[in-house]
């Protein structure tokens, strides 16, 4: 079982910055993947930024360049910096993490922060 917790949403102006952490339970270095993905109002959850096997990181088109992902293993966290935020970035944010273990796939939430952003 992995716990994920998130923080650092709020509102902020078009323009502006914010850096979204997430901190699992466990150490992240058994865990397949982790990133974020986020939900607006009225549309499905996508993924905004991850880390896949290997270290690679995947990011969604429209965040491109910037928004960034991170983590601290010692500290079992995942970080989202979001830079020039637009309106369009407002959503609830999610941590994801996915385990993978004796061929069994298992997918973590956390519950999510907000993040509005003003015209």
């Amino acid at each position: 079982q992995v716990q994920l917790v998130e923080s650092g949403g709020g509102l902020v102006q078009a323009g502006g910055s914010l850096r979204l952490s997430c901190v699992a339970s466990k150490s992240i270095f058994s865990i397949t993947a982790m990133g974020w993905y986020r939900q607006a109002p009225g549309k499905q959850r996508v993924l905004v930024a991850t880390f896949t096997g290997g270290g690679r990181t995947n990011y969604e088109d429209s965040v491109k360049g910037r928004f960034t992902v991170s983590k601290d293993n010692a500290k079992n966290t995942v970080y989202l910096q979001m830079n020039s935020l637009k309106p369009e970035d407002t959503a609830v944010y999610y941590c994801n993490a996915i385990e993978v273990r004796a061929g069994t796939i298992t997918t973590y939430w956390g519950q999510g922060t907000q993040v509005t952003v003003s015209s």
